[in-house]
C-alpha cells in the first residue's frame, strides 16, 4: 500500500504515531523504534503494511519503503510541500475515509514541483481544494457587508472575498481571482500577488 505522511509525533522516546494518507483512508499507525527501521519524516510518499495488533482498531506500522521525489533535496520545495501538508492533516484530521481526490491532488503536486514554482503549485492546489468542497466564492460578494464587489477584491481564509470597505487592505485584481477560481491557475498573478495568496493559504484551508 502506497500514502503520504501528513503528520508524526512521537511518543514513548523514539516511537512514533504515523497518519498517512492514501486513496480512501487517513488512518494513524503505530511505528516502533528500531536500528533498521528506515527514515520517517513528514512529507514522505511511502511503500507500507499496516499490521493489526491486539488492540482493536489499532494497527502497527511496517515493511516501509521511501518513495523519493526528484526534487526531495531542494530544501524550499520540501519545506513548502511539508508547510502544506501540515495544512491539509489539520483539515482532515476527524475524517478517517476519504474520497481519491485528495490523493490524486498530492500526486499531481509531487509531479509539478519537479520544475514548478512551489508557492503557485501551493495556491492552486489550494483552490482545488476549495472547489472540490463547494467553498470556492466567484460572486464577489463582500462576506461582511453582503455589497458586491465592484473594485479590488480583499481575499481572506479559505480565499472568502470581501470589500476595501470593510477590510483595509490591499486588494486584488477580480479578473486575476476569477483565472485562478476557474481554471487553477496563477499565471496572471505576479509573485508578490502568489506570496500574498500564499500567506493566506498557510492560515488555514
Amino acid at each position: 500500500m502506497q500514502g503520504y505522511i501528513i503528520n508524526t509525533s512521537k511518543v514513548k522516546e523514539e516511537d512514533l504515531l504515523v497518519t498517512i494518507l492514501n486513496q480512501k483512508r487517513v488512518k494513524t499507525l503505530y511505528r516502533f523504534y528500531g536500528a533498521r527501521h528506515s527514515h520517517i519524516q513528514l512529507g514522505y510518499k511511502i511503500d507500507y503494511e499496516a499490521h493489526p495488533t491486539n488492540r482493536e482498531n489499532f494497527f502497527q506500522l511496517r515493511s516501509v519503503s521511501h518513495l523519493p521525489f526528484k526534487w526531495i533535496l531542494e530544501r524550499e520545495k520540501f519545506y513548502i510541500w511539508q508547510q502544506f501538508l501540515k495544512l491539509l492533516y489539520n483539515h482532515l484530521r476527524d475524517i478517517n475515509e476519504i474520497e481519491s481526490f485528495y490523493y490524486d491532488l498530492l500526486e499531481n503536486m509531487s509531479i509539478y514541483l519537479e520544475k514548478g514554482n512551489p508557492k503557485r503549485i501551493a495556491v492552486e492546489s489550494y483552490t482545488k481544494i476549495l472547489n472540490y468542497e463547494g467553498r470556492v466564492h466567484k460572486d464577489f460578494t463582500c462576506f461582511i457587508c453582503g455589497n458586491i464587489i465592484k473594485n479590488k477584491v480583499i481575499l481572506t481564509r479559505a480565499f472568502l472575498p470581501a470589500c476595501q470597505n470593510c477590510i483595509n487592505k490591499k486588494g486584488f485584481d477580480k479578473k486575476k481571482i476569477l483565472t485562478l477560481l476557474d481554471m487553477y491557475n496563477s499565471i496572471l498573478l505576479d509573485d508578490e500577488e502568489v506570496e500574498e495568496l500564499y500567506a493566506i493559504l498557510l492560515e488555514g484551508f
